[in-house]
């Protein structure tokens, strides 16, 4: 297999995406009340019948939204991973 040899800038860059705040929604547990929607909806979006994240990584700048909707779900259906 072959690996790409990683300058240190490209390393900075990996470090800060192994850091950043990762989250996804239970689709078994949403219930798609949409208030995820109105306190973060740079993020979050409804579907078909459930809250979807629309970004891979959240940006420093909407890490607290995120925790409020988390906090706010009353289906406790946000799960954060890292940070």
């Amino acid at each position: 297999m072959f690996l790409p040899i990683l300058g240190e800038e490209n390393c900075a860059e990996r470090e800060e995406v192994d850091e950043a705040m990762k989250l996804r929604v239970d689709p078994d547990l949403c219930r798609a009340c949409e208030l995820c929607t109105e306190t973060c909806p740079d993020i979050f979006e409804i579907g078909e019948d459930v809250a979807t994240v629309e970004v891979d990584f959240v940006p420093s700048d909407l890490e607290e939204c995120v925790r409020q909707a988390a906090e706010d779900c009353p289906a406790e259906a946000i799960m954060i991973e890292g940070q």
